[in-house]
């Protein structure tokens, strides 16, 4: 969950989750994580199915994207999670600076930067068609957090959406 509000971050009595982060989020993210590896290393290193474009790739290309894609991945990453953990507790708001003042969601971004990041350096197709499956899985909960930050915050949390994008970063970060 991309957690709005640290208040919020404490586990529902009644559920052992977190407010606000849908159901299956933590339990899906391992799910997609681990049968994403298993393609991923049975396409790219035992059968090699789908990674035939790495011949008609050079190696310096695949390595500028991955760099990129590795560098944006981990500074969505530690952004986003500094952001959250130098909350107060004690007082619930909307996230607005750092990482959350380019996109709604950093460190869902950087999980989805981290399977393109493994895509790219073997470019196995299959993995490339699991992506956008987790990606689809991703906004999904995305769409389910956010309604509920829509609830617990109304007006403030709308403003906060249409300054900052769900998915595409700005490139400065919005003025509040």
């Amino acid at each position: 969950m991309t957690p709005q509000t640290p208040s919020t971050n404490q586990p529902h009595p009644a559920h052992g989750r977190v407010q606000g982060e849908h159901p299956w989020g933590d339990r899906g993210q391992i799910l997609c994580l681990l049968v994403f590896l298993v393609v991923w290393i049975l396409d790219s290193f035992v059968f090699k199915f789908s990674t035939f474009l790495s011949a008609a790739v050079p190696p310096y290309i695949r390595i500028v994207a991955v760099s990129t894609a590795f560098l944006l991945a981990l500074y969505l990453m530690r952004s986003g999670h500094r952001a959250i953990s130098h909350e107060v507790q004690s007082h619930p708001r909307i996230l607005k600076d750092g990482a959350f003042a380019r996109l709604r969601h950093p460190i869902y971004l950087a999980a989805l930067l981290f399977y393109t990041f493994l895509f790219v350096l073997t470019l196995s197709l299959i993995s490339l068609g699991l992506i956008v499956c987790i990606f689809v899985f991703y906004n999904f909960i995305a769409s389910y957090e956010e309604r509920w930050l829509e609830q617990k915050f109304g007006q403030a949390y709308l403003d906060y959406k249409s300054k900052v994008p769900r998915w595409i970063p700005r490139l400065n970060p919005a003025r509040f």
